[in-house]
């Protein structure tokens, strides 16, 4: 079996495709941060999952609106990537004792998280645009300024106090 499926035929196809994926990865997620944010010691940590959080619902929104404006079904298709990574994540969380080594790990498991969906997203924008899809592009990029941001934030939370606090 390859490593796409045999219904991808066009670019156009191959864009709709990973739009699917990324719908399925941003519902996924939005099951994992609620447990994300209980596991969470540092209140920081907790609010900016929270935001997250919130932010991911109304990304979920922009690209139901994507799939109508490019005329396709909403609908995802499993990605075994962003299952991979939130497994792992739960695992690892799972294994830690210490609370502020489990904040490190928790932010960790986001940032993995955020450079799965920014790949995705920048690629979108991409394809987006080589098919004279701007109105499409212009939702996608909301969505990916979102995640930059929110890497952003989580590395600041990092380097800010969580790393030191683990490492003590």
């Amino acid at each position: 079996m390859g490593f796409f499926s045999k219904d991808i035929k066009t670019m156009d196809d191959l864009f709709v495709h990973t739009l699917r994926d990324i719908y399925y990865a941003e519902n996924q997620i939005v099951k994992a941060l609620p447990e994300m944010i209980d596991k969470a010691s540092d209140q920081e940590l907790k609010m900016g999952f929270e935001k997250h959080l919130q932010e991911t619902e109304t990304q979920i929104d922009r690209l139901e609106q994507v799939f109508k404006l490019h005329g396709v079904d909403v609908s995802g298709v499993n990605c075994p990537a962003i299952d991979g990574i939130l497994e792992e994540a739960d695992e690892v969380s799972g294994e830690v004792d210490d609370d502020q080594v489990l904040d490190a790990a928790l932010i960790a498991a986001g940032q993995a998280v955020e450079h799965y969906e920014i790949t995705r997203y920048g690629t979108l924008i991409a394809w987006a645009k080589q098919l004279g899809r701007e109105d499409c592009a212009s939702l996608l990029q909301q969505n990916l300024n979102e995640e930059m941001n929110a890497d952003k934030a989580l590395t600041k939370i990092a380097e800010g106090h969580v790393n030191a606090a683990a490492a003590a």
